[in-house]
C-alpha cells in the first residue's frame, strides 16, 4: 500500500465529514460509510468512516475512518475527529 496515497485519500475523506453540522452527524450515529476509492496510481482502496459517541449519548461525536488497499498484509490506516455540540473540533487548537 502507498502509505501517502493512503494518508491523502484518508485525510480528504475525514474533509468531508468535517464540514457536517453537529446535529448531521449525530443523526448519521450507528451508520458505516463504504467506499472504493482510486487513488492517482490507479490503486482501489477500501474506505470505512464510523460516526458514534464518543463516551455518552448528547455528548462528543467521533468520526472514525479507515483505508487499506485489501492487499494480503493489509494493515489499515485510521484517522479519526472528534466534534463537540457546540460544533467545534475537540483537541484542535485556535491559533
Amino acid at each position: 500500500m502507498d502509505k501517502r496515497e493512503a494518508e491523502f485519500l484518508l485525510r480528504r475523506k475525514l474533509g468531508e465529514y468535517r464540514t457536517i453540522a453537529y446535529p448531521d452527524l449525530v443523526a448519521r450515529i450507528g451508520t458505516d460509510d463504504h467506499a472504493t476509492v482510486v487513488g492517482a496510481s490507479g490503486v482501489e482502496y477500501q474506505l470505512e468512516v464510523q460516526v458514534g459517541w464518543d463516551r455518552e449519548p448528547g455528548g462528543d461525536v467521533r468520526v472514525i475512518a479507515a483505508i487499506d488497499d485489501g492487499g494480503l498484509r493489509a494493515f489499515p490506516l485510521t484517522d479519526s475527529l472528534l466534534v463537540a455540540p457546540d460544533g467545534t473540533f475537540v483537541g484542535e487548537g485556535s491559533g
